[in-house]
């Protein structure tokens, strides 16, 4: 397999480590979002992804975009070690969770938002800045509600095993405090993310850790 990615996107570092969780063996195949206007953008890998967005799986010629369907492919082709919990109620859960991050929180701080708010709608590096920690504030705020409030919380999002939501979660804190947000009205996610910081499979999916890092 093949994983289209960026470093510093979080829609990409999910997939890493939903591939790093499973034990699959990938290859990375790096996507500059910045360079030369773009690498998203280029003719070339719209072809691969008519989206022009990472991440990007290549199954042996089979090609699928958007991390949560990779993630979901990657549970229904590969089930063991699952990411999902095994009754309905419980995916529901995870399913909640995750997609209140990739759904509600990324979109709004995603590179290509940000970059209309500044070159199109003027904004300065102050106001984006406030935009992006407003929104990843509030969206935390919420997960932070979700995981406190269940007894289905332990270690981990859901129970003693990551998966699913953490995926999604490590990332998104991740991104927020590269941009200084709040953590002190987050114990449960920055208890959950240090415990995800103790596994491989977190570490050799963090951003610091990729072929194209700049950190």
């Amino acid at each position: 397999m093949k994983l289209y990615s960026y470093f510093r996107s979080s829609a990409a570092y999910r997939v890493r480590i939903a591939l790093n969780l499973k034990g699959l063996a990938y290859d990375i195949v790096p996507v500059h979002l910045l360079k030369g206007g773009g690498q998203q953008l280029s003719d070339s890998y719209r072809a691969i992804n008519p989206t022009a967005l990472v991440p990007t799986l290549d199954d042996d010629g089979f090609l699928v975009g958007q991390s949560l369907a990779i993630m979901e492919y990657l549970e229904e082709t590969h089930p063991e070690p699952a990411l999902l919990p095994g009754d309905p109620r419980g995916r529901a859960r995870v399913r909640a969770i995750a997609q209140s991050i990739a759904c509600d929180i990324h979109p709004l701080n995603n590179l290509r938002v940000l970059k209309y708010l500044k070159h199109e709608l003027k904004a300065d590096d102050a106001s984006r800045d406030a935009w992006y920690r407003h929104w990843v504030q509030n969206g935390l705020a919420a997960i932070e509600a979700m995981l406190a409030g269940s007894s289905d919380t332990g270690r981990y999002c859901h129970g003693d095993r990551p998966g699913y939501a953490d995926a999604c979660l490590v990332p998104q804190l991740a991104n927020a405090r590269r941009l200084g947000c709040d953590e002190s009205a987050l114990p449960t996610i920055v208890r959950i993310d240090a415990a995800c910081a103790e596994l491989p499979a977190f570490q050799q999916a963090a951003p610091a850790n990729q072929p194209d890092s700049e950190a």
